[in-house]
């Protein structure tokens, strides 16, 4: 009877998961599909889901009236470039809060991440006339640089978390056998913690390309990634649904397919040192 009641409760999550997947993949289904509609059927009413004719004009319209290459080369420069930035300083950051506590590193570390819950437009304007005065507007490193800011509190809370599974005896003896600083997280904490950094490196790049409001408010045209590559495609004129759709579907898919064969290695260093 027990066991029954176990293999019931199981379908059942089982079923709730699916379910609610589903439902969290369905605008993204809905949006790949009007992607291959005209204008007229975009709109209609009511929709049609699978039977329609399939065609490639809003593709072919959106790759003739906007630079996709250029738009998709910024993001990759400011989504990995901002990653790479934010691990330099989040790595060390993280080791010292982990391994060398102060009395108020929790302080800190809540500080950080209370940073997170003031709205982007409270700060808007007088980071857009930094921007502008130091000539660092509508420029790709402009837009590294807010962006690891932004991210920052996250990645070091994340590595913090991950490093305090790390034994620290582990550490301890490499410094008695003469390692230096440099080495001890170079050789010595890092290669343990590459799960850890791996999932966090995925997150920060999913954050940064997904990014929308420094990047539409701190650019213009030569360093405007993929999320103003979709803005585009609104105008006063009317939402045209079958072209936005097409400009969305090439902008989400590379970050999809990224976290698609990445999925094991993010699941692997969100539970890394769950068990023990």
């Amino acid at each position: 009877m027990a066991r029954a009641v176990t293999t019931q409760r199981k379908i059942a999550f089982t079923a709730a998961a699916w379910l609610i997947g589903l439902l969290i993949f369905f605008p993204i289904l809905w949006t790949f599909l009007t992607s291959f509609k005209t204008e007229g059927e975009a709109i209609a009413s009511p929709p049609s889901f699978l039977f329609f004719d399939w065609n490639l004009s809003a593709y072919e319209a959106v790759n003739e009236r906007s630079d996709y290459p250029k738009h998709f080369f910024n993001s990759v420069v400011i989504s990995f470039g901002s990653t790479a930035l934010a691990l330099l300083i989040a790595i060390p950051a993280a080791w010292s809060m982990a391994f060398v506590p102060a009395k108020r590193t929790k302080d800190v570390l809540m500080w950080m991440l209370s940073t997170k819950m003031l709205p982007p437009v409270g700060v808007l304007i007088p980071i857009y006339l930094i921007f502008r005065d130091t000539g660092l507007l509508d420029t790709r490193l402009g837009l590294v640089i807010i962006l690891t800011l932004i991210n920052l509190p996250i990645i070091i809370w994340m590595l913090f978390t991950y490093f305090r599974e790390i034994p620290g005896e582990i550490l301890e003896a490499a410094r008695m056998d003469g390692a230096s600083l440099k080495s001890e997280i170079l050789h010595v904490l890092t290669p343990m913690a590459v799960p850890g950094i791996a999932s966090t490196v995925l997150l920060n790049v999913i954050l940064a390309w997904n990014e929308a409001f420094w990047t539409l408010n701190l650019t213009a045209a030569n360093a405007a990634p993929l999320t103003a590559f979709i803005a585009s495609f609104s105008s006063p004129e009317g939402l045209f649904y079958a072209k936005l759709s097409a400009a969305s579907t090439m902008a989400i898919a590379p970050i999809l397919i990224v976290g698609w064969f990445s999925q094991k290695q993010l699941v692997r260093g969100l539970t890394f040192g769950a068990v023990k």
